[in-house]
C-alpha cells in the first residue's frame, strides 16, 4: 500500500510538473473585439484579435451571469453579405489542433434579433451557428494540420443577420491523437458533440487538469435509466500508449455497472450524419472485467477485457445515424467506462490546385478590384463570379469591367467549361485561350476585338461561341468548322466579309451573321462586294406583304430609280476611297522601305532573290505563330535561316519593322545576327544567320533531345551565353532594350552548342536613361510572362529576368513551363518547382542529370532561378547579377568535372 501511494504521488507530481513545463506552448486565445491583453482564472493569457483579422466592427455584450453583471467584447460583421470574414490562425509545427470559438449576442445591438450564420475551417463548412437556440454558443473542432495557416471564416445566411463572435481558441493536440478518424489523405475533421467524464458529476474539467485544454463535461443526463454508480479511485496508470493523452484525473473516475446486465449511454444527435466515438477504459477496480461493446444494438467488440491498473482505448465509426446508444453488456465482473467522446465527422473538400488559385489572384490584381477572392476559390463556398464542380473551377464570369486583354494567366484555368468576358474592353486579337480544352461556352461579345487569332480551333470542347458586337475584320477562319461540338456561333455586328467557310455549313450548327459586310456560304453572293469593302451590307427584313395596288406603281417606279441612282453614286464613291487607301498604303510601305534602306545592313533582298535562295521555299526548318522558317543558301554559299512572317496586318508590320530596326543597332556574339530583309509587295521576310544546333527547346524536350542529352555543364554554358546576350541588351545597348519574349525556343545553338538569343519582334527600347519601365500592351508567351507585367502593363528589365528564370527552371527540370501531364499542381513549372528548389529538394531534377552535377553548382543555379521568378519584381535580381551567379556555378561545375577526371586517371 505504501508503495502504491508513493507511485500515485509520483504520477500526480509528474502530471503537475508536465503542465508547468508546457506553459501553454502553442496556445492562442483571441479576445474577439477586445482591446487589451489579460489572464483569466485558469491562468490562460488572452490577446486582442486585431493581428488575425482586418474586417468587422467591435462592441460589448453586457448581461447578467447568475447574480453578477458580465461584460464581453464581440466582433460583428455588418458588411459581410458579400464576402467571407476570415481569421488566419498560425498552426505551424502542429499535427492536429483543437479550435474552439464562442459566440455571444445578448442583444448587444438593441434589435433583439439573434443572428444565425455558418462557420468554416479551411475548405470545410463545419457548423451552423443559431443564436436564437442558444446564447452563448460554443463549438469545438479537431482539425488535421496540413498547412502553416488555418483560416476560420464566418459566412452570412440571407436574412440571418450579422455574424458575431466573442472568442477564438487554438490548442495543439498531441501528435497522433484522433488519427484513426482521419481519412487516408487527412480529408476529414471532427466536430465535438459530447465529451463525458464518466462517473464524475462535480462540474466540467479543463486546463490545467487537461494540458491540451479540452473541456470534459460531467456525467449527467446521458443514461435513460440509472443503472450504475460513479467511482473515483486514485489508481496509477501508464497512459503512454493512448495517443489522445487524456488527463489522469479523468481516467481515474468511471461509471461502473454494479447490479444489472447492461450499462448504457444514450446520445441524441439531432441530425443524420457520420460519427466517431472514442471510448476510454481503465481498470480502477482490483478485478478484471469483461463485456461486449454495442453501438445502436450492434456488437462492435466482443468480450472486451479491462485489466486492473491498465488503460486502453476503443474507437468506432458509425455511418448515417441520428441517435447513438453505447451499451456495455456484462460478461464478468462489472463492466465500466471512464470517458466517452462523440464527434461528428466532417468531410474536408479538396483544395483547388495552386495553379488555378494563383491564376485567379493575378486576374483579380490586374482588375484592380476588391472581389473578396481569398483562400480557396471553391470551398467552403465559391468566390463571386466563380463556378465550381467539386474542387475544379469550371466557370468564370466577368463582365462590365476594364479587362483590356486576355492575359496569359487565363490559359492556366485548365478546367474552365464556361468563360464569360462580355463587355470587358477587350481589344486586338483573341489570344491565350488555346489550353482551355474543356471550354464549352465562350462569350466575348460587346468588346473591341479585331482578330480571331489562331487558337480558337484548338478549343475541342467548344459548344457556344458568342462574338457579336465586336470589330472583327477579314474572313471567318476555317478551323472553327473542325469543332465537332460547336452548335451556336454568333458573329453579328462585326466587320467581317465572306464567304463563310463550307466547314461551318452543317445542320447541327446555328450561325448568326447579320450586321457584317457579307457573310454567306455562296461564293457568288459575295463576289460583287469583294472588290468594294466599303459598301455596307444592307439590312433586309423579309415579311409577308399584300400585292401593291396599281395606283402605287408610279411611286414604286420613282423610288426604284432614285434608289438605283443613290446606289450608283455610293458605288463610285466607294471605289474612289478604296483606290485611295490602296495608294496611301503603297506609298507608306514605300516610304518605310526607303527608311529601312538607311539602316546598317549589308543586304536588302528582293522577293525573287529570296525564292531562289530557298529553292522556292522548299526546306522548312521551323514553324510558329509568326509563320515559317526555311533553310536558304546565298550566292556565296552561306547558309541562312529565312523567316517568312504571315501576319500582314499593321501590327504585324510594326513588329517586323521593330525587329529590323533593333537588330540594325545591336551586335553581340550572343545575339542572333540579321543578314538582311525583304519588305517587298507586303512580304515580311527576315534573313538570319543559320544556326544548325536548333533551339534550346528542341534540345531539351523536342526532337533533338532524343539524339543527344544535354549534360549539366552544357546547360550551364548555354545559360551563361544567353544571360550575356540579355545583359548586353539591358546594360550594353544605348538605348536599353527589353527583349519581352525570352523563352527556350528563342535561344538558338550553333554547331558547338554556343547559345544566341533571337526573335526581337516584341522587344522594346527604353529611350530615357532614368526610366524604370515602359507602359505597353501585354505581349509574350504563356508560361514565361512576368505576372507583375501583365497585372500592371508596366514592362521592366525584371520582366526579362522572370522569363529567363523560367528558362533556368527548364534547364534544371528538363520540362516545359506548362505541362498537361501529371497532377494539376505540377502543370505550372514555376509553382511546382519553386518550393522544392527553395527547400534544397533536388528530386525534381531532370533524370538525365542525376549523378553528373556538383551539388553546390546546382544549389547556386536553383537559388538564382527561384529568386528570378519571384512574383514581386523588386525581389528579383538584375540580369547582371543573374549572369554573375551563373558564371560562378559554371566554374564550380568545371572544377568538379576536372576533379572527377583526375580520380579516373
Amino acid at each position: 500500500m505504501d508503495l502504491r501511494r508513493l507511485l500515485t504521488r509520483f504520477l500526480l507530481f509528474y502530471a503537475v510538473s508536465k503542465v508547468a513545463l508546457t506553459d501553454q506552448e502553442g496556445f492562442l486565445s483571441l479576445s474577439c473585439g477586445g482591446a487589451t491583453t489579460f489572464v483569466d482564472s485558469s491562468n490562460i493569457s488572452w490577446t486582442p484579435d486585431t493581428s488575425y483579422i482586418t474586417t468587422g466592427n467591435t462592441s460589448f455584450v453586457n448581461f447578467l451571469d447568475g447574480t453578477s453583471n458580465s461584460s464581453v467584447p464581440v466582433r460583428f460583421f455588418p458588411d459581410s453579405q458579400q464576402f467571407r470574414q476570415c481569421y488566419r490562425l498560425p498552426v505551424q509545427n502542429m499535427s492536429a489542433v483543437l479550435i474552439r470559438p464562442q459566440f455571444y449576442y445578448k442583444n448587444y445591438d438593441g434589435l433583439n434579433k439573434p443572428p444565425s450564420f455558418t462557420v468554416s475551417l479551411g475548405t470545410a463548412l463545419i457548423s451552423t451557428i443559431d443564436l436564437t437556440r442558444s446564447d452563448p454558443w460554443v463549438d469545438e473542432f479537431i482539425w488535421p494540420v496540413t498547412k502553416d495557416i488555418l483560416t476560420f471564416c464566418l459566412h452570412p445566411i440571407p436574412g440571418g443577420g450579422f455574424p458575431v463572435i466573442s472568442s477564438l481558441e487554438v490548442r495543439p493536440l498531441p501528435r497522433g491523437a484522433y488519427e484513426s478518424s482521419w481519412g487516408e489523405f487527412h480529408d476529414t475533421a471532427l466536430r465535438k458533440r459530447f465529451r463525458v467524464n464518466c462517473g464524475y458529476s462535480n462540474g466540467s474539467l479543463r486546463y490545467p487538469v487537461d494540458t491540451y485544454d479540452r473541456i470534459w463535461d460531467p456525467d449527467q443526463n446521458f443514461s435513460p435509466v440509472q443503472l450504475s454508480t460513479g467511482f473515483n479511485i486514485q489508481v496509477p496508470f501508464n497512459l503512454l500508449n493512448i495517443q489522445e493523452g487524456p488527463p489522469l484525473s479523468v481516467i481515474q473516475s468511471a461509471r461502473v455497472l454494479a447490479q444489472r446486465n447492461v450499462l448504457s449511454y444514450n446520445f441524441p444527435l439531432g441530425i443524420m450524419g457520420d460519427y466517431y466515438i472514442v471510448l476510454y477504459f481503465a481498470g480502477i477496480l482490483p478485478v478484471s472485467s469483461s463485456f461486449n461493446i454495442l453501438i445502436n444494438g450492434e456488437v462492435m467488440r466482443s468480450n472486451y477485457t479491462v485489466t486492473s491498473s491498465e488503460a486502453g482505448i476503443v474507437t468506432i465509426k458509425q455511418r448515417s445515424v441520428t441517435n447513438l446508444n453505447s451499451t456495455f453488456q456484462n460478461i464478468s465482473f462489472y463492466p465500466l467506462v471512464n470517458a466517452i467522446e462523440v464527434y461528428e465527422i466532417v468531410e474536408i473538400p479538396s483544395d483547388v490546385s495552386s495553379t488555378t488559385v494563383s491564376a485567379l489572384q493575378v486576374i483579380q490584381q490586374s482588375l484592380g478590384l476588391e472581389l473578396g477572392w481569398q483562400d480557396d476559390p471553391c470551398s467552403p463556398t465559391p468566390w463571386q463570379h466563380i463556378g465550381c464542380e467539386g474542387s475544379l473551377v469550371t466557370s468564370l464570369e466577368l463582365s462590365d469591367v476594364n479587362l483590356r486583354a486576355i492575359s496569359p494567366t487565363f490559359g492556366d484555368l485548365l478546367d474552365l467549361k464556361k468563360l464569360d468576358l462580355h463587355n470587358t474592353s477587350l481589344a486586338g486579337e483573341i489570344q491565350n485561350l488555346g489550353s482551355l480544352l474543356e471550354l464549352e461556352t465562350l462569350n466575348l461579345s460587346f468588346n473591341r476585338l479585331t482578330s480571331f487569332g489562331s487558337q480558337l480551333g484548338t478549343l475541342v470542347s467548344l459548344q457556344i461561341l458568342d462574338l457579336k458586337n465586336n470589330s472583327l475584320r477579314g474572313t471567318v477562319p476555317d478551323n472553327l468548322g473542325s469543332l465537332k461540338d460547336l452548335h451556336f456561333l454568333n458573329l453579328e455586328n462585326n466587320k467581317l466579309k465572306g464567304p463563310l467557310p463550307q466547314s461551318l455549313n452543317k445542320k447541327s450548327l446555328e450561325v448568326r451573321t447579320t450586321g457584317n459586310l457579307c457573310l454567306q456560304f455562296s461564293m457568288s453572293s459575295c463576289n460583287d462586294l469583294s472588290d468594294h469593302p466599303s459598301i455596307p451590307t444592307p439590312q433586309v427584313t423579309l415579311t409577308n406583304v399584300k400585292k401593291p395596288r396599281s395606283h402605287n406603281r408610279t411611286a414604286i417606279l420613282i423610288g426604284t430609280i432614285v434608289g438605283a441612282s443613290c446606289a450608283a453614286l455610293l458605288l463610285t464613291l466607294s471605289v474612289f476611297l478604296y483606290r485611295k487607301r490602296r495608294k496611301d498604303a503603297n506609298e507608306t510601305s514605300f516610304r518605310q522601305t526607303l527608311d529601312m534602306r538607311s539602316w546598317n545592313f549589308s543586304k536588302i533582298f528582293s522577293y525573287k532573290e529570296i525564292k531562289v535562295a530557298t529553292n522556292n521555299f522548299k526546306d522548312v526548318i521551323g514553324q510558329g505563330g509568326f509563320g515559317s522558317v526555311y533553310l536558304g543558301k546565298l550566292p556565296d554559299g552561306k547558309l541562312v535561316a529565312v523567316k517568312v512572317r504571315f501576319d500582314k496586318t499593321q501590327l504585324g508590320a510594326d513588329s517586323f519593322i521593330n525587329e529590323v530596326h533593333l537588330l540594325s543597332q545591336v551586335r553581340h556574339q550572343n545575339l542572333v545576327s540579321l543578314e538582311g530583309f525583304c519588305y517587298e509587295s507586303k512580304q515580311q521576310i527576315l534573313v538570319y544567320e543559320y544556326l544548325p544546333g536548333g533551339s534550346l527547346a528542341d534540345n531539351l524536350y523536342g526532337s533533338n533531345s532524343k539524339k543527344i542529352a544535354l549534360n549539366w555543364v552544357r546547360r550551364l554554358k548555354i545559360a551563361v551565353d544567353a544571360a550575356k546576350g540579355l545583359d548586353y541588351l539591358h546594360n550594353g545597348s544605348d538605348p536599353r532594350i527589353i527583349h519581352r519574349d525570352v523563352k527556350c525556343s528563342n535561344i538558338l545553338l550553333d554547331m558547338e552548342m554556343n547559345a544566341r538569343v533571337s526573335d526581337f519582334g516584341l522587344s522594346k527600347q527604353i529611350p530615357q536613361a532614368d526610366a524604370t519601365h515602359v507602359t505597353t500592351v501585354v505581349k509574350g508567351t504563356t508560361g514565361y510572362l512576368d505576372p507583375e507585367y501583365y497585372a500592371t502593363q508596366q514592362l521592366t528589365e525584371k520582366s526579362d529576368v522572370y522569363s529567363f528564370g523560367v528558362v533556368i527552371l527548364e534547364l534544371i527540370c528538363g520540362r516545359e513551363p506548362l505541362s498537361h501531364g501529371g497532377t494539376p499542381d505540377s502543370f505550372n513549372l514555376v509553382l511546382w518547382a519553386k518550393p522544392y528548389l527553395q527547400a534544397g529538394a533536388f528530386e525534381i531534377l531532370d533524370e538525365s542529370l542525376r549523378g553528373t552535377y556538383d551539388v553546390e553548382s546546382m544549389r547556386k543555379v536553383a537559388s538564382v532561378a527561384t529568386r528570378s521568378v519571384e512574383r514581386d519584381a523588386s525581389q528579383r535580381p538584375k540580369m547582371a547579377e543573374v549572369l554573375a551567379e551563373l558564371k560562378v556555378a559554371y566554374s564550380i561545375q568545371l572544377e568538379y568535372l576536372a576533379s572527377q577526371s583526375e580520380l579516373v586517371n
